[in-house]
């Protein structure tokens, strides 16, 4: 079946805008770049490297870990597989990265081999891929209806959340659907609410893009004219925000529906984040009315599980709960930092290192800082007595420059004035790499050369030590 071609979520605004992203050009460049690193390592393959052939039989799962500091590639002899719902062709050879993970899946039988340094290659028999099938099947029926009432606007497709405390492979199962979802020809809209993820851009950032093609493997959600929006933090340390912009994110997806019968019909995957008690639920459901979701995932958890039912009873959002796949293990601090920042690094620089950012220098007069959130909604005069001055989520700040942007990770956004900041979504980012207060000037890394499609920068607290980690 021919795969749906979807509208752009979000409206093009100029060459320089896609030559920033440069989504196209880096798309193709990086699919090159791996086709020959593919070849070179299959080519190359260290005589003494240790070689393990697994037999599996139908509906088991081979699961691979590699080392903070191995490297591993496996390799479809026979039968069919696939990994996280992204069928593999036959003689495929897919890596496995430093400290990374994957599983090959069969429905029929297959043989596979690993290549490389392993932490742990087993197969396993129990699997819920099977359920996760079953839960596709309930929203591919759910998308047929809709594309068959095209013309009618109340008929969507499934707007799907999956929720779950850290650590029960949410995003897993997100690509699982969105995979399963392009196989037949369609295309959902792949939804990134985890700030410390970064699956679409880079971490602390609310992000959307149309998958209209099985995710790979090594390369991750394409970066074919994503929607984001600029948080500037890791962490929820201001839920206001956090909501508006969801809250924004959602007009925006409505708008799209709308505007494209086929993103009305294929509908939307939604990934959340691991915090589900106190504010953290609170976000969920606001998230959950204000992106309109009708089906909710529960994973790993049964106490989410019955809050959910009885806070969404009587309402028209019908809640599941899948089961958390085995292989799924708990990361440390300490791994989550190194994938923070191999998310950084892959912005830049591409999944393979095969792309070069450009290097350029800006002077203080050229831009406009901000930040938002975080600055005094009253001054103490104008308070009652005694009552202390509290902090405005929504204030938008000017910024002045400082030596503290040194190896902040800055946002373009597409608002044109300060008041704009708050509705505007962004055009990508930049990567401060040294700062002249002598000068009144700081270099930065962008993912292409040319001026940048805006000046108006924001600032937020992520910080990346770069490529070298110094």
């Amino acid at each position: 079946m021919t795969i749906h071609s979807i509208h752009p979520i979000i409206d093009r605004r100029g060459e320089r805008r896609e030559r920033f992203h440069s989504t196209r050009a880096r798309t193709r460049r990086r699919a090159r770049a791996r086709d020959r690193d593919r070849e070179r390592a299959d080519a190359m393959v260290d005589a003494n490297a240790t070689t393990q052939t697994f037999v599996l039989e139908a509906e088991q799962e081979l699961r691979v870990e590699t080392a903070r500091d191995g490297d591993a590639r496996v390799k479809l002899l026979e039968g069919s597989g696939e990994i996280f719902g992204a069928e593999i062709a036959k003689h495929q050879s897919v890596a496995c990265g430093k400290g990374r993970k994957l599983a090959v899946f069969t429905y029929h039988g297959a043989t596979v081999e690993v290549i490389g340094e392993v932490e742990i290659a087993y197969v396993a028999g129990e699997t819920p891929m099977v359920s996760y099938a079953n839960a596709h099947s309930v929203l591919h029926a759910k998308r047929l209806a809709a594309a068959s009432a095209a013309e009618d606007e109340q008929r969507e497709g499934p707007r799907v959340m999956c929720v779950g405390p850290t650590d029960v492979g949410k995003s897993t199962v997100c690509a699982i659907l969105c995979n399963y979802a392009a196989r037949v020809g369609q295309a959902p809209l792949y939804v990134d609410l985890d700030l410390g993820q970064g699956a679409v851009t880079v971490p602390g950032t609310i992000c959307a893009a149309p998958i209209d093609a099985q995710i790979d493997v090594e390369e991750g959600i394409p970066l074919e004219m994503p929607l984001a929006y600029f948080y500037g933090d890791l962490t929820v340390n201001n839920p206001d925000y956090y909501k508006h912009i969801v809250t924004r994110l959602g007009t925006m997806l409505d708008e799209r529906s709308k505007a494209n019968e086929d993103a009305r019909a294929a509908g939307c995957v939604v990934n959340t984040m691991g915090w589900i008690d106190g504010v953290g639920l609170e976000l969920l459901l606001h998230a959950r009315e204000a992106l309109r979701i009708d089906h909710v995932f529960v994973i790993g958890q049964e106490r989410l599980f019955g809050q959910l039912q009885q806070k969404l009873n009587g309402t028209d959002c019908q809640v599941f709960r899948l089961q958390k796949s085995g292989g799924v293990v708990e990361r440390t601090p300490e791994y989550r930092r190194a994938s923070r920042d191999r998310m950084f690094k892959e912005y830049f620089y591409g999944p393979t290192g095969e792309l070069a950012p450009a290097s350029q220098t800006a002077y203080f007069s050229q831009i406009s800082l901000y930040r938002i959130g975080g600055g005094p909604r009253a001054p103490t005069s104008a308070l009652p007595i005694g009552q202390a001055p509290s902090t405005d989520p929504m204030r938008v700040a000017p910024v002045v420059p400082s030596t503290s942007l040194l190896h902040s990770v800055l946002a373009v956004s597409h608002g044109k004035t300060q008041g704009d900041l708050l509705t505007s979504n962004v055009a990508g980012f930049i990567y401060v790499t040294e700062v002249d207060m002598m000068q009144k000037k700081f270099t930065y890394l962008s993912p292409c050369a040319g001026d940048l499609p805006s000046n108006v920068l924001l600032v937020g607290n992520l910080k990346w030590l770069g490529e070298d980690g110094t």
